[in-house]
């Protein structure tokens, strides 16, 4: 019985994680439909393929196959981590599952949908402040509504209305509505996960980064020694995303040419995998370890890994992102990221454990280092870039060493002691 429940365990382990099934299905290299097969518990999984999913999941395989209890005591051991201003017995867990398995699964429902609300907060929140399209479609929504409410308090509180002028309002009124109803209609599937998701077109940076997520962060062709010219850019449709995308291209290939594959495959057989010996062994700076480390094929180094790199206004230039890695893409990102940090110490190479709050306490490995841009001419200040990357830490490396807690951002961050916190959280301890 419990090796049938395996697919329904991937699922909630997936939806825990913010990940969608096709984003799962093209890390671990299976169609969509086959995942959604595993996931019905349809289709048996073992070997390597399960081995696959709980890395891009960032759990172990155990979790995934064993019975209820061990997922129930996993849930109830992120709730615990995740709450705020309350210490719970959590060497107890075992205990309280065994004996109340009823109240344990209702705390553990509980956590999850406070999990997925506060992802809708950050998710809406940030998209609200920054995203054009649907700040124009709530001034819309919210310009007819008062338009409407007038012309109703009109009719409501005038005695006696010519009824030329009456009917007048009335027609107002009507055009007011359907108005109100269409441009409703278009927010609400603006809003909707289908769309808001995947339909983000437009913005030439979130354009780029979907054409390399597209072919996984790593091209072949440049690989095999072709340039970037060689690239098909007709996936993107404007003419600025296509420039960014071959500023990145360009970047990639030279990367590429100083640092082989077949040379970095070796190296990471040899068990050198951190970025100073890496540096050292290729004769090149940390951020192009850094940055080639984030574009190896899947599989290179046994767990995925993230990048994201910023300029010195903080402002992100390109985001690579793995299960459990929640960075809002444009401003009011904390600060504490290590990425942000090394912007105040250029060329000092960066390495910190960090304890992701606000979702599910994810650990990660962050490795950040900033350098600056070549200047235009005698006393000009140089420009800085700032470049992270980012390993989810497995479970049994959690807790082994100090980390620093990061929040997804002040408004949704239940970290009240934090000294860089630039607002009150909407999240209260009686929240």
């Amino acid at each position: 019985m419990r090796d049938t429940l395996t697919g329904s365990r991937i699922r909630e382990r997936r939806q825990i994680a913010g990940l969608r099934q096709a984003e799962l299905a093209r890390q671990v290299g299976i169609s969509a439909s086959y995942l959604n097969l595993i996931e019905h518990n349809r289709r048996r999984i073992g070997g390597k393929l399960l081995v696959d999913i709980a890395n891009a999941l960032t759990v172990e395989p155990s979790l995934l196959t064993q019975g209820i209890e061990a997922t129930l005591i996993s849930a109830l051991r992120e709730a615990a981590a995740d709450a705020v201003g309350q210490q719970a017995e959590v060497e107890a867990l075992e205990e309280f599952a065994g004996r109340f398995p009823g109240w344990a699964g209702v705390l553990a429902q509980m956590h999850r949908r406070v999990v997925s609300l506060e992802r809708t907060v950050e998710t809406l929140s940030d998209r609200l402040t920054h995203d054009p399209h649907l700040a124009a479609s709530m001034h819309e929504v919210l310009s007819t509504a008062a338009a409407i409410r007038s012309t109703a308090a009109i009719l409501a509180e005038t005695q006696e209305i010519e009824p030329e002028w009456q009917d007048r309002f009335h027609r107002n009124l009507h055009q007011d509505a359907e108005r109100l109803a269409d441009s409703s209609k278009s927010l609400v599937a603006y809003l909707d996960d289908s769309q808001a998701a995947e339909d983000r077109r437009g913005v030439p940076s979130e354009d780029v980064e979907a054409f390399f997520a597209a072919s996984r962060n790593h091209f072949p062709q440049i690989e095999a020694g072709s340039g970037s010219a060689d690239i098909d850019l007709s996936a993107l449709e404007s003419s600025a995303a296509r420039t960014v995308a071959k500023t990145f291209l360009d970047v990639y290939a030279a990367d590429a040419r100083a640092m082989p594959l077949e040379d970095v495959q070796k190296a990471l057989a040899e068990d050198e995998s951190d970025p100073l010996q890496l540096a050292a062994r290729f004769s090149v700076d940390i951020a192009t370890v850094l940055r080639r480390l984030a574009a190896l094929p899947d599989g290179y180094q046994g767990r995925p890994t993230g990048l994201v790199l910023c300029d010195a206004s903080g402002s992100i230039l390109f985001s690579k992102s793995v299960p459990g890695f929640a960075m809002p893409r444009f401003g009011e990102a904390c600060p504490l990221w290590p990425v942000f940090q090394a912007l105040n110490r250029p060329l000092v190479p960066i390495r910190k454990r960090v304890v992701q709050l606000g979702r599910t306490a994810a650990e990660f490995d962050c490795y950040a280092y900033a350098w600056p841009q070549s200047v235009s001419g005698y006393d000009d200040a140089p420009v800085y870039h700032s470049v992270m990357l980012v390993r989810p830490v497995n479970e049994a490396e959690q807790n082994t060493q100090p980390a620093t807690r990061v929040g997804p951002s002040c408004r949704v961050c239940p970290n009240d002691t934090c000294a860089s916190r630039r607002e009150p959280s909407i999240l209260s301890e009686g929240f």
